[in-house]
């Protein structure tokens, strides 16, 4: 199948006709006209530096449900401790330059381009981008970053600096859409990682379904999710 070029247009081709490895298209913006449209429809973007703008949307899709989230007898004595204080939307600038920042196994650089760090953080101020913040005596030690859409939120990135702060982040996440009645929380791509914690492959087109049934239709100006 053709990748896709994007051109000025905001319009997305339709995720099926994604490669079988995701890759759906090349180049657009990251305005946060297009990136909403991409995550309402199932797609996001991922790419280097030097690499032009890369859009996919694969099958399957990772995906934490959250009855399936895996709490170990070690991060239950952490979480039963009460070591970590978690706060929300409290410092997204500061958690999206910290995941950009750390480096991981088989990566030369990192995703979260100076680009990308300029857009997620528009997409924080406009109420659409989310961050979940651990603190350990006054410093920043674990957080991700997401974007929740009606009740669908698309996890993009977390960083420890303590151990095990960033699974304190995640435990902390679940509950608080499990709360809101959120329908799913999107891991994008699989890692072994997240998979220890629980997540899971599912087809795409029941990922697109459950969007729908999370109130996320495609759109390039969807309201505020319910974070």
């Amino acid at each position: 199948m053709p990748i896709y070029r994007l051109r000025d247009e905001l319009v997305f081709p339709p995720p099926e006709l994604a490669e079988p490895n995701g890759l759906l298209a090349v180049g657009g913006d990251l305005s946060p006209a297009r990136l909403l449209l991409a995550y309402s429809m199932g797609i996001f973007p991922w790419f280097t530096e030097h690499d032009p703008i890369l859009w996919w949307s694969p099958d399957p899709r990772f995906v934490l449900e959250f009855a399936d989230l895996r709490v170990s007898r070690s991060l239950a004595k952490v979480l039963r401790r009460g070591t970590f204080d978690v706060r929300f939307d409290s410092s997204f600038a500061e958690v999206i330059t910290a995941c950009a920042r750390t480096r991981r196994p088989g990566q030369e650089g990192s995703w979260i381009t100076s680009e990308m760090l300029q857009s997620y953080q528009r997409l924080h101020q406009l109420g659409h981008a989310h961050s979940v913040e651990v603190w350990s005596q006054g410093s920043l030690a674990g957080g991700l970053y997401g974007v929740a859409l009606g009740r669908c939120f698309f996890g993009e990135s977390m960083f420890f600096r303590v151990p095990d702060a960033s699974k304190v982040a995640l435990v902390a996440l679940v509950e608080h859409l499990r709360a809101r009645d959120f329908e799913l929380l999107d891991c994008q791509m699989p890692t072994a990682h997240l998979a220890s914690l629980g997540a899971r492959g599912i087809p795409r087109d029941e990922f697109a379904r459950r969007l729908r049934r999370g109130g996320v239709v495609p759109s390039p100006h969807p309201p505020q999710g319910a974070f």
